[in-house]
Order: structure tokens, then C-alpha cells, then sequence
């Protein structure tokens, strides 16, 4: 059997578990042409996932004759056509995941633009030599949160550990969900944008939350408000959200998600101004990329193969 572990930016596979038994080859990289992935890709039985980095739509499975077994890091993956492995005869599994990493992130995220830390590190290392600006307080601060499901209600539990109130609102936030994680629940998004110092979304992706972040709802910015997107990309408008920045409204913006990843070299974000002026954090999908997050990933992956060949696959995904 031979075994491809696609995407592993960190090269931190082989070190996190053990894959001794297998013939194993790891790629760095992400390749999107579909002809240079079927060209990588067709020697394999096995094929190792880390989240969405590299699709599986029904045009690739059905370009790989060895392909056998998809084992995808996380319980879920949207990018795989899972009906299509299905017709190919390809198992698709999955793995558990760990809970905590994206909630700690958008916490440093929103930490790290209140305190102007970038622009101060800048200034430090710069020709000013010292501080150069205020830093906001958290306490006393609205959190808004877009998105009240596990990790939102992790965001609503840290806000109030530094002194926030918190509000949420999503199409499906009922008053009972709001009441139990101890939030006011706002009727529209809108009134939460108009509401929230900070507001940090935690949606899934679906048909009805691609775009939902646009120009009316950044129009509708508190004043001085900081906007963090750790969820994913295609959630946000990002040359409304780009637009919003110039206007003030968002006043700053944090993003560790994008509608294509990695985020490519000529991409509006990166070329704008508002990056070496403090007001634009950008980090490359670091939500879930920790060390106990990865270790947890990969040695389930090996479990996963090794439970497929024993004819008694774990975590299928249908």
C-alpha cells in the first residue's frame, strides 16, 4: 500500500506518529491544477487529508484507479465528495478533533489589534525605537458574537473573563441558546454590528452564510470596532469588508481564513496599506495548526489505516 500525506506545511507528520509500518511519501506543498494532482496523486492507495488544503471533488476520485482509502484530519470535510467515493468503492474516514484552538486564537487575534501589538512591534524595531501609541482596554468592551456553537460559546466565556459583555446573533440563535450560554441574543445582524466593540464570527459554512458579512453590515460598524474572521473565508465579502476599513468602519480587522488558501501572492489583502498601518492582521489559517491539534490528528489517521486494513473501518463519513 502506498501512502500519500498531502499539505503538511509544518513537516510535522512523521514526527507526530507513527507511520513506520507504511510506505509513506509527505508533500509540503498545495497544488490546485487538476492534471499535476492526478499526475501526484495516481500512485496512491491511501490518501492523507489535513482539512480542506486539498479538495477531493468527484472529478479527482474518479481520476485515481489505485485509490482506495481517503482518511481526512477532523470528524468532517465539506470538500470531499463523499457521494462520489462512494460510487469509486473509496472509504472515507475521519478523525476526532480537539475543541479549544480556534477560540484561542481569535482571542489573540482580538488581544493583539486592541493592544496595537504589530504597530508597536514595528515601532520598537523601527526608527522611533519605543512606543509610538495607545492600546484599548477589553474590559468594559462589547463582544459580538456571529455564530453561538461550540466555539462561539468558548469566545462568550473568554470575553467575560476579561471584563466584556457579550451579545450574539445568528440565523438560528433562539432566545433558549442565548439564556444558556449567558448572552444577550440581538434580532438582526446589524443591530450586533452597530452593537459590538469586537465582533468575531464562528459560522459554518453553508449556501446561506457565504457572503453574509458585506457592505450593509460593515456599514453598520460600531465606531472603533474590531472585526476577526477565524471561521471561513467565503463567509465575509472581503472587498466590501477592504472598502469598510478605508471608511472606518470596521476600524480594524483581523482574518486567519480566505476564500482561496493558501492565500495567493497577488491577492488584494496583501497589497493594501492598512497591513503596515496596524489596522489589517493577517495569519495563514492558524485556527486548528497546534502541536497537540496535529499529533492528535495524525496518530488517528495511522489508527484509521490500520482499522481499514483489519476490515473494520472507524469514523466513516457518509
Amino acid at each position: 500500500m502506498k501512502i500519500a500525506i498531502l499539505d503538511d506545511y509544518a513537516n510535522a507528520a512523521l514526527r507526530l506518529a507513527d507511520w513506520s509500518p507504511y510506505d509513506v511519501t509527505v508533500f509540503n506543498d498545495t497544488i490546485t491544477d487538476h492534471g499535476a494532482l492526478v499526475e501526484r496523486l495516481t500512485p496512491f492507495d491511501i490518501i492523507c487529508l489535513m482539512r480542506e488544503r486539498t479538495p477531493m471533488p468527484a472529478t479527482l476520485i474518479n481520476a485515481l484507479p489505485n485509490l482506495k482509502l481517503l482518511v481526512t484530519s477532523g470528524p468532517k470535510n465539506a470538500s470531499i465528495d463523499l457521494n462520489a467515493a462512494k460510487a469509486a468503492g473509496v472509504t472515507v474516514c475521519g478523525t476526532p478533533s480537539r475543541k479549544t484552538t480556534t477560540s484561542e486564537l481569535a482571542t489573540l487575534m482580538m488581544l493583539a489589534l486592541n493592544r496595537r501589538l504589530m504597530p508597536e512591534v514595528a515601532s520598537l524595531h523601527g526608527a522611533a525605537g519605543w512606543q509610538t501609541g495607545l492600546g484599548r482596554d477589553l474590559a468594559g468592551l462589547t463582544l459580538g458574537v456571529i455564530g453561538l456553537g461550540n466555539i462561539g460559546a468558548q469566545m462568550a466565556a473568554l470575553g467575560r473573563a476579561f471584563g466584556m459583555e457579550v451579545c450574539a446573533w445568528s440565523q438560528n440563535l433562539t432566545q433558549a441558546r442565548a439564556d444558556e450560554v449567558g448572552v444577550t441574543r440581538m434580532e438582526c445582524l446589524t443591530d450586533l454590528m452597530a452593537a459590538s466593540d469586537v465582533t468575531t464570527v464562528h459560522l459554518v459554512l453553508s449556501e446561506r452564510s457565504k457572503g453574509l458579512l458585506k457592505a450593509e453590515a460593515f456599514a453598520a460598524a460600531k465606531a472603533g470596532q474590531v472585526f476577526i474572521n477565524t471561521s471561513r473565508g467565503p463567509i465575509v465579502d472581503n472587498p466590501a469588508l477592504l472598502a469598510g476599513l478605508l471608511k472606518g468602519h470596521p476600524n480594524m480587522a483581523g482574518l486567519d481564513v480566505f476564500d482561496v488558501e493558501p492565500l495567493p501572492a497577488d491577492d488584494p489583502l496583501r497589497a493594501t496599506d492598512l497591513i503596515e498601518a496596524g489596522k489589517l492582521l493577517l495569519t495563514p489559517h492558524l485556527g486548528y495548526t497546534t502541536e497537540a491539534t496535529f499529533t492528535l490528528f495524525y496518530r488517528e489517521t495511522v489508527a484509521a489505516i490500520a482499522a481499514w486494513q483489519a476490515d473494520a473501518p472507524i469514523r466513516v463519513l457518509t
